[in-house]
């Protein structure tokens, strides 16, 4: 059956099922964690570790994906991450928990490949389209994982990771069938200049287009992890939501990104081009996090919350489609590669910093630096990328 699908339906069905199985683990591993007692660096080096871990791999499967083909680097990662689920699942000690987070980290820097997969059989107009398709795999996973999570840790301690572990089984066996090879001839064609992942992110820094929208990749990922980071603490304290609220609100942000990526951003882009959409959902992201520092009730929040996934919403598919339109066919997955690594490294400082801002400066702290973040975006989108922002060179 799935033969008769397009690799775009295939991919959008893998990493959905695959993020799904991610938003189940997620929000249970800090909880895990506190029965073995770690100390706070131990606490905190298990929360980086995932991500740390994609932005060492991220680009190397990227390169590798150039060489070998798509499809191998996808089904290796898949099953690597079904492994990850089960030692997640029968972890016994914080040792084996964050072994279990290093591996999923490892085999989850497979998004470059996904991307360079829509990236090879996409025409260039419609890439940043088919990129929203990853955001909305993304979106909607976070929306169903946790609360399937949610349901499956009240059976037992190792059900999430079972059925985790079980949807990237699915995934895997869905990209085993269903899913062809799209590398086009030329990427194996072309020797690898490096293979050094950090050599990769530092070489496409220096390329122009390339290298402007990597920073506003770091820039806006570092953000968004900030915000995501400290808005329980935030929700809890000015308004003092529960839990079960909070997680509420994370669904609508789930839902309105997926909106936004799946459908808003393919009438968007003929309409205004990627880079100005980078620049709109900036400016909507800096108002948003602007006005969480003076935000006055519940029903202010909720439209805030809105139009912060909203304007994440509009940034990462553009963002993702340009940089693809601005790469040739034989550095894919390597370039895409990179700027996944770079969104790890996000994940990485956005969290620490934020935390750090909250306790020291409370609500301002953590979003006057997103807002401040998203003006340098606005900057970086003015300056370094004028030259793809005239009606010439947006996507038919």
């Amino acid at each position: 059956m799935t033969r008769r699908l397009s690799p775009l339906a295939v991919v959008f069905l893998t990493v959905f099922i695959d993020l799904v199985g991610f938003g189940i683990v997620i929000p249970l591993v800090p909880l895990y964690a506190e029965a073995y007692h770690p100390s706070p660096l131990a606490f905190g080096v298990l929360m980086a570790s995932f991500s740390a871990m994609q932005f060492v791999f991220a680009p190397l499967l990227g390169r590798l994906s150039d060489r070998v083909g798509r499809r191998p680097v996808l089904l290796f990662s898949l099953f690597g991450s079904f492994l990850s689920y089960l030692l997640f699942a029968f972890a016994g000690s914080f040792g084996g928990l964050l072994a279990s987070r290093v591996l999923a980290g490892i085999m989850g820097a497979n998004i470059g490949t996904a991307q360079a997969v829509i990236a090879d059989v996409t025409p260039q107009g419609d890439r940043a389209r088919g990129m929203g398709l990853v955001g909305m795999a993304f979106g909607l996973g976070f929306v169903f994982g946790p609360a399937i999570g949610g349901f499956s840790v009240k059976v037992s301690h190792t059900l999430p990771g079972l059925v985790a572990a079980g949807l990237s089984l699915v995934a895997w066996l869905w990209a085993y069938f269903g899913l062809p090879e799209t590398r086009p001839a030329s990427a194996a064609a072309r020797p690898p200049r490096h293979w050094f992942p950090l050599r990769a992110v530092l070489n496409a820094f220096a390329r122009p287009v390339v290298g402007p929208l990597l920073l506003v990749t770091l820039l806006n990922t570092t953000a968004f992890a900030n915000f995501e980071a400290t808005f329980a603490q935030f929700a809890r304290s000015r308004f003092g939501h529960d839990p079960s609220t909070v997680s509420w609100l994370f669904v609508l942000i789930g839902v309105t990104a997926a909106v936004v990526q799946g459908g808003l951003i393919r009438r968007l882009v003929p309409l205004l081009g990627e880079a100005r959409l980078i620049g709109i959902g900036s400016t909507l992201l800096a108002l948003s996090f602007a006005g969480l520092v003076l935000v006055p009730g519940h029903g202010a929040l909720v439209a805030l919350v809105v139009t912060t996934a909203a304007g994440s919403g509009l940034v990462n598919p553009a963002l993702a489609g340009l940089l693809s339109r601005s790469t040739e066919a034989a550095e894919q997955g390597e370039i895409l590669g990179a700027a996944q690594s770079l969104s790890s490294l996000g994940r990485i400082v956005g969290p620490f910093w934020g935390e750090h801002a909250w306790f020291a400066w409370d609500a301002a702290g953590p979003y006057g630096t997103g807002a401040l973040l998203e003006v340098a975006v606005v900057v970086v989108v003015l300056v370094g990328l004028k030259a793809v922002s005239s009606p010439r060179t947006r996507p038919a």
